[in-house]
């Protein structure tokens, strides 16, 4: 699992990539904590290439969209296919986020 975190035209943007198994969400939920920091602005994370998240990850998602909503920004999912979007609707979270 990567996540590339850069800032394009004053929102923030998080690239994911590979698998957001159980082993790999500490260090996910670690990585968060830098967009976390910028909750008061519009979070864009591109799910294009995630192929699988795990509950530890869904958890992280929905702290991101919680703080985010607390600072007044947004948080934004795009990309969102195949077996991800199979388990967001699977678990209710498809109706939780904006997804684009």
């Amino acid at each position: 699992m990567n996540i590339e975190i850069k800032e394009q035209g004053g929102k923030y943007v998080g690239i994911l990539s590979g698998w957001l198994d159980t082993a790999a969400a500490t260090q996910f939920l670690d990585d968060l904590q830098q967009l976390k920091a910028h909750a008061d602005h519009e979070i864009e994370l591109d799910c294009e290439q995630l192929e699988y998240i795990c509950s530890l990850g869904l958890r992280g998602l929905l702290t991101l969209k919680k703080e985010s909503a607390a600072k007044g920004g947004t948080l934004v999912l795009r990309h969102v296919g195949g077996e991800i979007q199979k388990i967001l609707t699977m678990t209710g979270f498809i109706k939780l986020f904006d997804i684009r």
